[in-house]
């Protein structure tokens, strides 16, 4: 019971964030305040104080490449087998059926069943993660749909076509720019991600043999308390229930498409990953976590909307948990 309350917690600051904006203390904008501070600031601070305060094995980036390829495969399925489907559904799909909420969920979930050395594992399975969540995927759906990175689907008048016009070009320096222009943007979208760029600092600090300050730790601390608060305050204050059948049919979709491929990629880590006992444990619960909270950054400015995706995080929050919870009872016997 010990061990519930603090994911039970984090569903009750969602609903204090909810309840907040519902009886007008915060704006329906205000969550854009709490989303510039959680990613440029809370959450990269979160990711210094874990790898400066917990040691970091070389021989554990194999789980960042576990990570990566649990992050980078749902999203290319759900492109393959959603064809015929309007942008705009396959866009929300896409960047919110995968992915996974390690920092702001697994990482207090994870030190209250298994305690402070369970993070190591679970940074380590967020830097692969975190390719795709903090740019990848968004990256991903923009390029294979044919989005243009700064204006919203109602802003181009995507409509009901499975993807935005796009004529390949057929000159040979037109496809050069195409291509060079492609890289730019891939490259701004990781490099304009704080916490990606964290994370290569961290690893290269960790390949380079160098030791993180103490006094860095000291300063980053509590910024990373407040990471858990912050997450999952402003995931309250965008949410917003389903308007109609549609939503709740793109809400059940994304389920549809994360459980199985959760569970699936849960069970590859607890019986394929060569690690001990406790690291297969850690990586498997991270497996079954939530939809990440940069997808609801990527769903507001793709679809102009975050609101849906913030309920969709919610309610894969409750499912995370429950899942979690039978997990850890599962594999501790």
């Amino acid at each position: 019971m010990q061990a519930l309350i603090q994911p039970v917690t984090l569903l009750l600051i969602i609903a204090v964030g909810y309840m907040f904006k519902r009886f007008g203390l915060f704006g329906p904008r205000d969550y854009r305040v709490l989303q510039t501070a959680e990613f440029n600031l809370v959450l990269p601070g979160a990711i210094i104080y874990s790898f400066a305060t917990q040691p970091h094995d070389i021989r554990l980036l194999w789980i960042s490449l576990f990570g990566f390829i649990a992050a980078a495969v749902p999203p290319a399925l759900i492109f393959l087998c959603t064809g015929r489907r309007p942008v705009a559904q396959r866009a929300f799909v896409m960047l919110n059926g995968a992915g996974f909420n390690v920092g702001c969920f697994c990482f207090p979930v994870l030190q209250a069943f298994f305690g402070p050395s369970a993070l190591v594992p679970a940074a380590m399975f967020d830097v692969g993660n975190c390719i795709m969540v903090a740019a990848g995927t968004n990256v991903l759906t923009q390029t294979l749909l044919h989005i243009a990175p700064d204006m919203t689907l109602v802003e181009q008048h995507a409509g009901d076509a499975p993807t935005l016009p796009y004529e390949r070009p057929t000159d040979r320096d037109a496809r050069r720019l195409a291509r060079r222009t492609l890289l730019r943007r891939v490259a701004r979208g990781f490099a304009s991600s704080v916490s990606f760029d964290v994370y290569m600092v961290m690893i290269v600090l960790m390949l380079a043999g160098i030791r993180i300050p103490g006094v860095i730790a000291q300063i980053a601390q509590p910024v990373a308390a407040a990471n858990s608060l912050c997450a999952m305050l402003m995931v309250g204050m965008l949410m917003d229930v389903p308007a109609g059948r549609a939503d709740v049919r793109a809400v059940l979709e994304v389920l549809a498409w994360r459980l199985p491929c959760g569970i699936l990629f849960a069970a590859a880590a607890w019986f394929l990953l060569p690690f001990d006992v406790a690291i297969r444990q850690a990586v498997a619960l991270c497996c079954l976590a939530p939809i990440a909270v940069f997808s609801t950054m990527f769903t507001d400015k793709v679809l102009g909307n975050a609101r849906l995706a913030g309920f969709s995080l919610a309610l894969t929050a409750v499912v995370s948990l429950t899942l979690m919870t039978l997990a850890r009872v599962t594999l501790l016997g």
